[in-house]
């Protein structure tokens, strides 16, 4: 049996990029002549931005304060231990970077075990322990806290979670069996499972209180110094900490229940990590958390060595890195300044649009449209939006009265636009229509402007064709709703030139946007793979197979809804319009649903009606069921799926045979921040390869070996 210490030096030499956090040592007086006191503080030497984790020479430090502090409580040299983090950082858990180079399940149980083995001593040492949540704290971070006696939290601190099962994964050093075991299974599985399957929503510090996680809660200024203050009074028994009675009978029961319906309904059985993490905190039951940690070390193993885990971790990294550095942007130097924007359109989109802008950006917006009607309903939803903020906190008054002062709405573009450094068009979606505004908003928009549409379809380089200066037209389309999806895809017109592009790109980034660059090809990228997607459910459907059997097809995939769902939410009238493009397009591969056209015609909202007899669960409308005419070829729920699958495949092959992305990398970052497809998946292509689909239609995989999968 190695030492906790050899298990560490041996995960070490696996991990040789590790950012090593430090655990110092320090002593101090405890105030009211409480005592002496150990307080470790972790601390990887960089600022805020570069968060606090734990690799193995990390826990390996950390080990080798709790020898020190070990021996001193022994000999009575010290009353408690503490353990905070740097400014605004308490630790953010494991090493991500070197979970994804581990190749065999040996190495990724010593990584559980160690954790384990370091941590469990906090619980073991002669006097009291103690957890300061002065900032950020996830994963690791949390569990360290939950293996001290008491925890106190920051007010101000802005991120704390367990989200493991978001990545694929389970909390493994010691959350599926401390935290119900600390605040009881209900509130755990909020935690663990339903948190981290809700796009890894994160609690504040309040909450963190609220759920009884932490003893004691103190703004955030004087954090650490209430916190000892705290603790003296603990220690000293003036303070006791009364925590609430578990209940281990069919409360325990239910709450695990929860979260599988949970599960199912965000997963379907698709990704096994909230299943595996349910599993352990259903044995957590009888408090026996030896049991519980043996239990996580094997689900950690297991699903380190997995592929959800494997596309979780890229996806992550999709997101934080290469979203953040936009492949094939040009030179951020080239960017014109922003001091003005326009908005052509004042519809509902427009409207979006122009919070955004004003919210992001603060200078002043307008809008125009045809009519003063028009016009003013869009600065009035602008208006409403601004007093929501205000009414929620999220702003102060001062902030509400300057962002509506910056909102104006005009009918005459000369007047609006003349000053304008920035003007987006968020018209009818058809070519003529769009052209002619543009020709208007040249006429009297300044020579430097940038001139954006949030087409969804269309050819930007045709949108440009006829204006004098076709290469400031730039394609900036969003996702609705605007506020919520992060996705921007930045079309590049065949004229468009380096500076316009480089402008878009830092509006963007001021947006908070994640960039994509995309080729003027139709629809783009996330719209011409769920058309796709999309036309092959309808195709199924026309062809005979029922609307029920093509919508379970899907369900593996764990998409946020189901085809029929996604086209309600879209408008079928959209879906029609932008399968017509493609179709126009790529006649061989893109259809255009005759029931589709039916029910667009019929004036349908959908293909399902909801009521509150069936829980608002979907129904099949009994006069969509009636315009359905379909042939007599019967599919499977596994035919289905494999159908679906090729013509993904299929079109993502040729998409980057065209040039339309720089990587399949950019084609699943579109499908995360565009239309929210789940991280277990990587997005598509990790999946695509894992189920040997990309190799039966294009002849080879996506990504490389060890992209989003174990290395070879």
């Amino acid at each position: 049996m190695s030492t906790t210490a050899e298990l560490l030096k041996g995960a070490a030499e696996l991990f040789p990029d590790e950012v090593v956090t430090s655990a110092h040592v320090r002593h101090l007086d405890l105030p009211f002549g409480a005592g002496r006191f150990a307080l470790i503080t972790l601390d990887n030497g960089l600022d805020h931005t570069k968060p606090t984790t734990f690799g193995p020479a990390s826990l390996a430090n950390l080990n080798t304060a709790l020898d020190q502090v070990e021996k001193e409580a022994s000999a009575g040299e010290i009353i408690g231990v503490g353990v905070t983090g740097k400014p605004f950082i308490f630790a953010v858990g494991a090493d991500l970077k070197g979970v994804e180079l581990l190749k065999e399940h040996e190495h990724a149980l010593a990584i559980g075990k160690g954790g384990h083995e370091v941590f469990k001593r906090l619980s073991a040492l002669a006097v009291p322990t103690f957890a300061y949540y002065n900032g950020a704290a996830m994963g690791g971070g949390v569990e360290v806290g939950l293996h001290c006696a008491y925890r106190t939290v920051s007010k101000a601190i802005p991120a704390f979670s367990l989200p493991e099962v978001f990545l694929g994964l389970v909390p493994g050093w010691g959350g599926c069996a401390l935290l119900p075991n600390l605040i009881g299974a209900d509130k755990a599985v909020s935690v663990i499972i339903e948190n981290s399957l809700n796009q890894n929503k994160q609690l504040k510090g309040q909450q963190v209180f609220d759920l009884g996680i932490a003893d004691a809660i103190f703004e955030g200024a004087d954090f650490l110094e209430q916190s000892l203050i705290w603790t003296a009074n603990v220690l000293k028994g003036d303070v006791t900490v009364e925590r609430p009675v578990i209940d281990r009978g069919e409360a325990w029961d239910q709450a695990v229940a929860k979260g599988r319906s949970i599960a199912d309904s965000k997963v379907h059985g698709a990704a096994p990590a909230a299943y595996r993490a349910l599993d352990i905190i259903e044995a957590a039951k009888n408090g026996d958390l030896q049991q519980g940690f043996d239990a996580e070390d094997v689900a950690l193993a297991d699903l380190i060595m997995g592929g959800e885990l494997r596309s979780g971790i890229y996806a992550f990294n999709l997101v934080q890195k290469r979203g953040k550095r936009p492949a094939g942007a040009p030179d951020k130097s080239l960017a014109r300044p922003v001091t003005k924007v326009g908005v052509v359109g004042a519809g509902l989109m427009a409207s979006q649009l122009a919070l955004l802008f004003l919210r992001r950006l603060e200078v002043p917006v307008v809008l125009t449209d045809i009519d003063q009607e028009r016009v003013d309903k869009g600065v009035g939803y602008v208006h409403a939006e601004i007093d929501k903020l205000l009414l929620k906190s999220r702003i102060n008054q001062d902030k509400a009265n300057r962002l509506k002062a910056l909102v104006t709405g005009v009918l005459d573009k000369a007047e609006g636009f003349a000053d304008a450094d920035f003007i987006i068009e968020a018209v009818f979606e058809e070519i003529g229509v769009k052209q002619q505004v543009f020709a208007e908003v040249e006429a009297v928009a300044p020579a430097h402007a940038i001139l954006a549409t949030n087409t969804s379809s269309l050819s930007v380089t045709e949108m440009a064709s006829k204006l004098k200066n076709p290469e400031r037209v730039v394609g900036f389309h969003f996702f609705n709703p605007v506020a919520i999806l992060p996705l921007l895809e930045i079309v590049r017109g065949e004229t468009t030139d380096d500076a316009s592009l480089a402008t878009a790109f830092a509006v963007a980034k001021k947006l908070k946007k994640t960039a994509v660059l995309v080729k003027d090809a139709p629809a783009f990228v996330v719209n011409r793979i769920l058309t796709r997607f999309m036309g092959e459910i309808q195709n199924v459907i026309d062809e005979g197979t029922s609307v029920e059997v093509a919508e379970k097809a899907v369900e593996p995939l764990g998409l946020p809804m189901s085809p029929l769902v996604l086209l309600e939410l879209v408008g079928p009238a959209i879906g029609l319009h932008v399968s017509e493009t493609l179709n126009r397009a790529f006649p061989d591969r893109f259809t255009v649903s005759p029931n589709l056209a039916a029910v667009v015609k019929a004036g349908k909202r959908g293909f399902y009606v909801y009521s509150a007899e069936n829980g608002f669960k979907p129904e099949l409308d009994p006069e969509v069921a009636a315009l359905l005419k379909q042939g007599d070829v019967v599919l499977s729920e596994e035919q289905v799926r494999a159908r679906v699958l090729d013509a993904v495949a299929q079109e993502i092959g040729l998409m980057l045979d065209e040039g339309v992305v720089a990587e399949a990398q950019d084609i699943d970052l579109c499908l995360i921040t565009g239309a929210g497809w789940p991280f277990h998946l990587g997005g598509i292509t990790p999946y695509l390869d894992r189920e040997g689909v990309s190799e039966r239609v294009n002849g080879k995989k996506f990504l490389e070996t060890g992209t989003a999968s174990v290395p070879a």
